[in-house]
């Protein structure tokens, strides 16, 4: 009972509120949302103009609400299929808006991505910001955790008060909390105490499965509230008095700083999960239920019982809205069909059109002078004390550089590589994170996009393996949104054998990069060309994978002075380690001691060259030494088939077909994982005497 009398009491409260709302804003809105929906799957599904049809009907009314209160210029908010009244909220212009689903030049992406899959980079900052959405359930979440931890940044650590008051939105549906995506971020934010509000959007199912198939219970929430430093609020999300009080008390709770709330507000999905869903596996009074918590006719109600519109007002604005999205779909038609001739554009970062928004480039950063000539100083170093050293330089130079991780904090990392950057630079810019690779790389995504350098470290390369996703959708950020957006993030990966193998830590696997459009991916030699390699990524407007071999991070050979805090390798320049005319042998990473002792002791006019950079990768150094050798064996530790050998390979014999003297070889591992016993990793890894071997038959054919 007191129970029952507490919630009562908290409800009048709300409602004596009376947040100050544009109902006639919101009443157009909603309407426009409910024509659009309803034109596309009378006319333009069937007639097969638009493919992928998502309404929100049910879930709009809230949607509107939410948008409408998001009015800091350092708000960002993230959106999922079924988002698209509160991205018409938000300000996106509505030719756009229809135009988008059909494909047409211009929109969100230039016809690259469904309509439903929206962005707006919002560059007068009139309000929020709108990451660019994912296809994958639960992407949404960790990336908007970044962004959340990045206000704080922007305000604390680099003193911009102009980013006080700003929130950061994730938007789902009630399934989407039972994805990793999800959790890493309630743990990120939470554990942080950020300015994250998760809004939840209940309709009771996911597709065709319900909630008690999600979750124990079938209520996500309920099972939540022990959850520490989370604020819950929890109600209706189709009442026209109580639900826009409920958002609002959600949204001042995050505004006041004092931290992550999570608002579930329960809505009717009033049509099936796309408008194919026939929705079968609901009955008939369940359905009934459904349209009978609409919440338009609820607000048409409330707006005429209190008088803030008439009758024949709402007749008018709803005709109104009819006209308007019926205008905009003719006009929509007549809209041209993208360029073929740009497809190609915008896979990485061009030099003449920055991108509106995401990365260090977006906000006209300038770096300190840099040379592509060494200047050797000091002793030798080995590859983890260059790393370091370059970190070190970078963090001191460019305050908006940040390093995190797993163990990277105070421990220095596993391998070493940020021991003391932690005591130097203090915690908000070097730290550890949660186990959680997923959100790691989803957080860098949104500090990416605030306009930091996020440097996140994955200890080992298989743990990469749950961050895919996120890897992948970064990777493509910049062309499926026409380069509207970006994230250049340089994700360090510690990989492959050192002395021992295993198929958990020492993975190379390095090919499964060059098959993620958009990232660039550098493996260095020795600790010089790390310096340069990791120097360029790091102040280059691209996402790289900067991989660092295991076996070469204390190694003798890849030892070399440091080459000056100026030094930087631009990508894409493969370096000759020895010159000759009887072969040419092609090798990166690990591979490349092995392949110039080989090489030397062969005395036989090998040239040796070092890739240093699988992507992008100097095509032309190796035509012109193949074409000067008539052969060419490539080494590589990672399994042989499918290998980046194999693209080299394909390469020159589409290339330089008539001017080898000798078939093209591989030497590689099997197709196997990596072994742990010694005897059985010396077998499975090219040595140098297999290497010398294969160079002689190449050369004796």
């Amino acid at each position: 009972m007191n129970q029952l009398l507490e919630k009562s009491n908290h409800v009048t409260n709300f409602i004596r509120q009376k947040p100050e709302f544009n109902w006639l804003q919101v009443s157009q809105l909603m309407l426009l949302s409910r024509a659009l929906d309803e034109i596309e799957e009378k006319e333009l599904v069937p007639e097969k103009l638009v493919f992928n049809q998502f309404s929100a009907r049910g879930h709009d009314f809230a949607q509107i609400i939410l948008g409408s209160l998001l009015t800091h210029p350092h708000d960002a908010a993230s959106g999922y299929y079924r988002s698209r009244p509160f991205v018409m909220s938000l300000g996106i212009d509505l030719d756009e808006v229809v135009a988008s689903p059909m494909a047409k030049a211009g929109g969100y992406s230039d016809g690259r991505d469904i309509g439903v899959v929206c962005n707006y980079p919002n560059t007068d900052r009139k309000g929020a910001m709108l990451f660019p959405m994912c296809g994958g359930v639960g992407a949404q979440y960790s990336p908007i955790s970044g962004w959340a931890q990045s206000i704080l940044y922007h305000k604390n650590q680099l003193n911009d008060s102009s980013y006080t008051g700003a929130i950061a939105v994730s938007m789902g549906g009630d399934s989407s909390m039972s994805t990793s995506g999800f959790w890493a971020a309630l743990n990120i934010s939470t554990t942080n105490n950020l300015p994250h509000l998760f809004y939840i959007e209940d309709n009771g199912y996911g597709i065709s499965v319900p909630q008690e198939v999600q979750t124990p219970g079938g209520d996500q929430v309920a099972n939540l509230k022990a959850y520490k430093n989370l604020k819950i609020i929890d109600g209706d999300g189709t009442d026209p008095e109580l639900t826009p009080a409920l958002i609002q008390e959600a949204v001042d709770y995050v505004r006041s700083g004092q931290g992550t709330c999570l608002l579930r507000l329960k809505v009717p999905r009033l049509c099936g999960h796309t408008f194919q869903d026939t929705q079968t596996y609901k009955d008939a009074d369940f359905i009934a239920d459904e349209q009978s918590r609409d919440p338009l006719p609820k607000l048409k109600s409330y707006l005429l019982n209190n008088g803030l519109m008439t009758a024949d007002e709402w007749q008018d604005l709803e005709d109104e809205s009819y006209r308007n999205i019926r205008n905009a779909v003719d006009k929509a038609k007549e809209r041209q069909q993208p360029d073929p001739e740009n497809l190609t554009r915008f896979v990485y970062a061009e030099k003449d059109q920055v991108q509106l928004r995401g990365g260090l480039a977006a906000s006209g950063h300038v770096f300190p002078a840099q040379s592509d000539q060494p200047k050797p100083e000091g002793s030798r170093l080995n590859m983890l004390t260059a790393i370091r050293k370059t970190l070190d330089y970078e963090l001191e130079t460019n305050p908006k550089v940040v390093v995190f991780g797993e163990d990277v904090g105070p421990k220095g990392g596993v391998h070493g590589a940020t021991l003391g950057l932690n005591e130097k630079f203090g915690g908000n810019r070097v730290f550890d994170t949660s186990l959680s690779e997923e959100g790691i790389i989803g957080r860098s995504v949104g500090m990416a996009l605030s306009g930091l350098m996020p440097v996140p470290e994955i200890q080992f390369r298989k743990y990469a393996e749950p961050a895919a996703e996120q890897l992948s959708d970064t990777g493509i950020m910049r062309w499926r949104t026409n380069n509207q957006f970006a994230a250049p993030m340089v994700v360090r990966i510690p990989g492959g054998f050192a002395r021992r193998g295993d198929p958990w830590h020492s993975m190379s696997d390095e090919v499964e990069w060059a098959h993620k459009v958009g990232w660039q991916l550098a493996m260095p030699s020795n600790a010089e060309d790390a310096v340069g390699l990791l120097r360029f990524a790091l102040r280059d407007n691209n996402p790289t994978i900067f991989f660092e071999h295991r076996s070469l991070l204390d190694n003798s050979w890849s030892r070399r002075p440091y080459p000056g805090d100026d030094y930087v390798i631009p990508f894409g320049k493969a370096k000759t380690i020895l010159t000759g005319i009887a072969l040419t042998v092609v090798c990166w990473g690990a591979m490349v001691e092995r392949c110039q002792n080989a090489a030397t002791s062969l005395d036989m006019s090998i040239e040796v060259i070092d890739l240093r950079t699988i992507q992008p990768w100097d095509k032309e150094a190796i035509l012109a030494s193949v074409e000067k050798t008539g052969r060419c064996l490539i080494v590589h530790e990672d399994n042989k088939t499918a290998g980046f050998g194999a693209e080299i390979a394909a390469t020159l014999a589409d290339e330089l077909f008539f001017s080898l003297d000798a078939p093209i070889q591989r030497l590689t591992m099997p197709d196997i994982p990596n072994p742990h016993n010694f005897l059985l990793l010396e077998k499975a890894v090219p040595s140098e005497q297999k290497i010398a071997l294969a160079m002689k038959k190449l050369i004796e054919v």
